[in-house]
């Protein structure tokens, strides 16, 4: 599935069940650099939690005030490079070559120098305590592969897009991005900052006030199993990551969301098997679930 795929954006409209065009606009997004400041350094500790950096906000932001270090000196450099990346992004285009400058400065603590923002030219995969969990693509076909979502986020950059319609998209983006997983590491990171990076492009900057890696954070194990969808680059069985967006939209403030067992959504109303539609699901309710419900809001 390509990130400019359209098939499922109908359900998954009926799956957020709100009109997220009026929602979004009714949100007061601050102008203050301070807020904006404190809001980049908390997605970069969640983002870093979510890979195991034991560091919390708490920590990491009286670090920053004391430049007392409080957990070992190394996650907190990651924190503080993870930071550049973001800062780098939400002053700077997004192109390809921006990207590879980001991973540059995310990647420091993790990669030897002549890996850091360039492609992998290695076999990757993923692995747990049971063995290998994910094959990526073979390195012959990274830079192939990246050009064609490059391609693809351009067409989508040109567009007029809907809310509704740039939260599905950047679910999608998402997705491809952590299948492809186009460098030795850093590519969770990566994906989360890119999806963010894509929002606020189309937002008028506003995105980057989403904290989405918290609810990632918060919702972990769900997350991995929602971008877990098969053994290798060439099989991902999209419907597997289903039935955590739903629980999801169905727990967020007033959102409801039609269950999969409700007889009126047959397989043709609803396509249950699509990846773009349930990561953009779970892209929405992230999103849904950062900010109150404004009172009055139309229903989709």
């Amino acid at each position: 599935m390509r990130i400019t795929d359209t098939t499922y954006y109908e359900a998954f409209v009926r799956a957020i069940g709100v009109d997220l065009d009026a929602f979004f606009e009714n949100i007061e997004f601050s102008e203050d650099q301070e807020d904006l400041g404190y809001r980049i350094k908390a997605s970069a500790v969640y983002s870093s939690n979510i890979e195991g950096n034991s560091v919390d906000l708490n920590s990491f932001m009286n670090a920053t005030l004391t430049k007392e270090q409080f957990k070992p000196g190394k996650e907190v450099r990651e924190i503080q490079d993870l930071v550049q990346a973001y800062e780098f992004a939400s002053t700077h285009e997004l192109t390809e070559q921006n990207l590879l400058r980001a991973h540059q400065l995310l990647s420091q603590p993790l990669l030897v120098k002549d890996k850091r923002g360039v492609y992998r030219n290695d076999r990757m995969g993923v692995f747990d305590d049971t063995g290998l969990v994910y094959l990526a693509i073979e390195p012959e076909y990274v830079g192939e592969k990246m050009k064609e979502l490059f391609d693809d986020l351009g067409n989508l950059l040109h567009r007029d897009l809907s809310i509704s319609a740039l939260f599905y998209h950047a679910g999608l983006l998402h997705l491809k991005f952590v299948h492809i997983h186009p460098f030795w590491d850093g590519n969770g990171r990566s994906a989360r900052l890119l999806e963010k990076w894509f929002l606020s492009t189309t937002t008028n900057n506003r995105a980057w006030r989403i904290p989405a890696e918290k609810y990632y954070k918060d919702h972990l194990s769900d997350y991995y199993a929602s971008i877990n969808l098969g053994v290798n680059y060439y099989e991902p069985d999209y419907s597997r990551c289903l039935p955590f967006f739903v629980a999801a939209a169905q727990g967020s403030r007033g959102i409801k969301v039609r269950s999969a067992t409700d007889p009126s959504l047959t397989k043709m109303q609803f396509p249950w098997t699509s990846g773009g539609l349930a990561l953009g699901v779970l892209c929405c309710q992230r999103f849904v679930l950062s900010y109150a419900l404004p009172s009055g809001l139309p229903a989709a």
